[in-house]
């Protein structure tokens, strides 16, 4: 009878594990029950999102730092809604004096913001004064716009581009500026939330459509730009020297400097004309961003990143050339590209070209990085490694970085980690695993599934919540999922998701149900714990018999175990298991060694495998 009872309890455990079904939000159920979503984990028969396609003309005085511009938008409504307005984002509004923000600027950097002096729908005038402006969000009401209509707008603005207080975009040096949000931008309008209305406070960062940029930058003489998208006019912009290395560097594998040393002396790269109006071309981008300098060499390369159809992507690193912490960054951001195509997430590089720019920030966009000089090669390549791999989380994904920061953030921060050792052997990056090990399981700790939005302004020791849940937390998830799959399997999930979602909005829950149809093996019992439950990693060392090891689970969030045993002959016997061993709900489990050996200490964990409390996991036999 015993035994009948033991077995039906062992039933039990079972049927309730394998039962485990993740939380879905009122608004997010309804987007499944609509028919936009759906629990396989493809994008639902109803699926929609929305497109726009940018004409725009930028004209930027470095001297006085005034952007002024004129933003040609054709804006396609995919959604079955009629619209009645359309939300514009105005990031540089967060310079605006009163404006809300999570960082202080300097006073000479507040402004009056992004200033609309004409507004065109459809080539019809409209009263500037008719618009409202709330926070960085700027309201347009239209006439109804229906479900398949499309709208024209034309607008005239202008901004001074902050000189300190640079928080993702601003003047890096006198003559050298990286330049973000420089044009209003419609938001997104989806199927979950409707108009994406969070405010912008320096902090979490963006969530844009998927268009088409058509863009004219005009600088002075002697200024190069770098951007987003193809440039389709260099002999109109550069002299024909840098046209013809731009050119090699796009077809050969070797560190080309496209412009050098003796060309910023003689101040000869740039067409002979007082102004250069450069023109750049994107398809199916999420956003659009460009660099200038009159005074920055320029490094190139290219590689192949599609074996199969000999594609090539152009690698470039733009900096001052006294600056020689910056010197291996052009290499740094090839092997990254590399090793992105062919090892993680083995995945052919989406774009055309990658360029690093030497900025006072740490900031991703399409195409583009805006990155400081680091000293130590580890810090270097960990930072460039960090923000190249951005290129496919979030900007090929689309995923929603504002709500959901760690569907971008883990992954590049898992990209660091695995890709570091890679490029620089026996070396390995600790990017965050001691702030969560000190914050893990307190009141900071929230579940990763906590939206972005609400963890601004919690802080622990320094160390904010938001950083948690967006950094290490998720990347320890994803990596204690590629443990238990296997590389094999978890491929074959990753890819299934990117073949499935890039290009569009995908949700959490769209990524956890198309990896678990890709893996073919239901995780939601992992997912749940790891990212919905509150709680602390935590395993200890119980019994130590000859022959077994009992390792304890006094957390609730689930790591693998590591033991490095030690025997009286001298010999060492290194022991893994996955998450794997955890997935019965079950709080020890028992590991078998040499039973014909004597154990004289037992060490538990690995670099990876966070752990609270480490004062349990040595064991010294008497």
């Amino acid at each position: 009878m015993r035994s009948l009872i033991f077995i039906l309890l062992l039933l039990m455990v079972h049927s309730v594990v394998a039962q485990v079904h993740l939380p879905v939000a009122r608004n997010i159920q309804q987007a499944f029950d609509k028919g936009t979503r759906s629990s396989s984990g493809q994008p639902g028969s109803r699926y929609w999102q929305n497109t726009a396609v940018y004409d725009l003309d930028i004209r930027f005085d470095p001297v006085t730092r005034l952007i002024s511009g004129t933003a040609n938008i054709e804006y396609k409504n995919l959604s079955p809604d009629t619209l009645s307005k359309i939300v514009y984002k105005l990031f540089t509004d967060l310079y605006k004096g009163g404006a809300m923000r999570a960082y202080p600027i300097e006073e000479q950097d507040i402004s009056k913001g992004m200033a609309i002096h004409k507004i065109m729908i459809n080539d019809v005038a409209q009263n500037p004064e008719g618009i409202q402006k709330l926070g960085t969000n700027m309201i347009v009401p239209v006439k109804p716009l229906l479900p398949g209509q499309s709208i024209r707008f034309s607008i005239e603005y202008s901004y001074i581009l902050n000189k300190g207080s640079h928080i993702r975009t601003g003047e890096v040096a006198e003559g050298a500026c990286f330049i973000a949000y420089s044009f209003p931008r419609i938001a997104v309008y989806d199927d979950v939330d409707g108009w994406n209305m969070a405010e912008y406070l320096g902090t979490y960062e963006f969530y844009n459509d998927f268009c088409d940029f058509n863009v004219s930058v005009t600088v002075p003489q002697h200024y190069g730009v770098w951007a987003t998208g193809d440039l389709v006019n260099c002999e109109e912009v550069y002299s024909p020297a840098v046209c013809e290395r731009l050119r090699k560097a796009e077809t050969e594998n070797e560190v080309i400097v496209v412009i050098d040393r003796d060309n910023l002396e003689k101040r000869d790269y740039t067409a002979d004309r007082a102004v250069n109006t450069f023109r750049f071309r994107a398809k199916n981008v999420t956003d659009f961003a460009f660099a200038t300098s009159n005074h920055y060499i320029w490094r190139s390369t290219s590689l192949v990143v599609d074996a199969a159809t000999g594609r090539r992507t152009r690698v470039d690193a733009i900096h001052n050339p006294a600056h020689t912490d910056f010197d291996e960054v052009i290499f740094e951001a090839k092997k990254t590209v590399e090793l992105m195509s062919f090892v993680f997430p083995k995945w052919p590089f989406p774009y055309n070209h990658e360029t690093i720019f030497e900025g006072l920030d740490k900031m991703e966009y399409p195409m583009m990085v805006n990155d400081v000089p680091i000293g130590d090669k580890v810090g270097s390549f960990s930072l460039t490694c960090h923000e190249v791999f951005h290129t496919m989380f979030p900007f090929y994904m689309g995923t929603n970085e504002t709500k959901y920061g760690w569907m971008d953030e883990g992954w590049a921060t898992l990209g660091e980690w695995l890709l570091t050792p890679m490029y620089l052997p026996g070396e390995t990056d600790s990017f965050a695993m001691a702030a969560y090990e000190v914050a893990a399981g307190k009141e900071v700790d929230l579940p990763v599934m906590t939206l972005s939005t609400q963890l601004q302004g919690i802080y622990y020791e320094n160390e904010s919540a938001f950083s948690l849940n967006s950094y290490p937390k998720p990347a320890l998830g994803y990596w204690y999922v590629k443990d238990l799959l296997g590389d094999e399997v978890f491929f074959k999930a990753l890819h299934h998701y990117i073949r499935t979602w890039n290009g569009k909005h995908p949700l959490p829950q769209d990524f956890f149900n198309s990896f678990n149809k890709g893996a073919g093996k239901n995780l939601d019992w992992f997912w749940k714990i790891w990212f919905y439950d509150t709680g602390y990693p935590d395993l200890a060392i119980g019994d130590v018999k000859p022959g077994k090891i009992t390792i304890l689970l006094k957390g609730n969030k689930l790591t693998p175990i590591d033991i490095t045993v030690h025997f009286a002959d001298n010999t060492v016997e290194k022991i893994h298991r996955t998450i794997g061993v955890w997935e019965k709900g079950n709080k020890s489990v028992v590991v078998p060694v040499s039973p014909s050996k004597k154990i004289i200490k037992v060490e538990l964990g690995s670099f990876y495998n966070a752990d609270i409390d480490k004062s349990n996991n040595v064991w010294v036999g008497k």
